[in-house]
C-alpha cells in the first residue's frame, strides 16, 4: 500500500484504504459490530474526502451483525446519491449468509473477489 493509505485500528476491526483506478478499496479485517461501526463508516466514506466508487473488501471479516449491515446500507445510499457505487467483495460464508438473510445483497452488489467487484 502507498503512503496515502489510511488505517484505523481497534481491538476488533481494522480498515486500510488504497486506490485502484479511481476506486477506493476499503480492506476490512476483524469483526464488524456496534463498537466498530464508526470505523466501517469512516472506511467507506472518509470525512473531508470526495465520494468515490468503493469496493469493501471484507475477505478478512469474520463476523458482522446488524450494525454493520445498517452502516453498509446507509453508506450505499449516500454513495448512490453522489452518482457513484458501493460493492462488497469476498465475504466469507457466515458473512454472506448475514447479507443474504437481511436482503442487503439485493441492495448492494456482492462479488466473490475484489477483481470481480472492480470489473462489474
Amino acid at each position: 500500500m502507498t503512503g496515502n493509505d489510511k488505517a484505523e485500528r481497534n481491538a476488533r476491526l481494522s480498515a486500510a484504504h488504497h486506490m485502484a483506478g479511481g476506486v477506493r478499496i476499503a480492506a476490512l479485517h476483524g469483526e464488524i459490530d456496534y463498537d466498530a461501526q464508526d470505523i466501517l463508516r469512516q472506511a467507506l466514506l472518509p470525512e473531508g474526502e470526495p465520494v468515490l466508487p468503493v469496493v469493501a473488501d471484507i475477505s478478512g471479516v469474520s463476523f458482522m451483525d446488524s450494525s454493520g449491515i445498517n452502516v453498509l446500507l446507509r453508506a450505499s445510499q449516500q454513495i448512490s446519491q453522489a452518482q457513484s457505487w458501493l460493492r462488497i467483495a469476498a465475504p466469507n460464508e457466515s458473512v454472506r449468509r448475514v447479507l443474504s438473510l437481511t436482503g442487503a445483497d439485493t441492495v448492494i452488489d456482492c462479488h466473490p473477489t475484489v477483481e470481480d467487484a472492480l470489473n462489474a
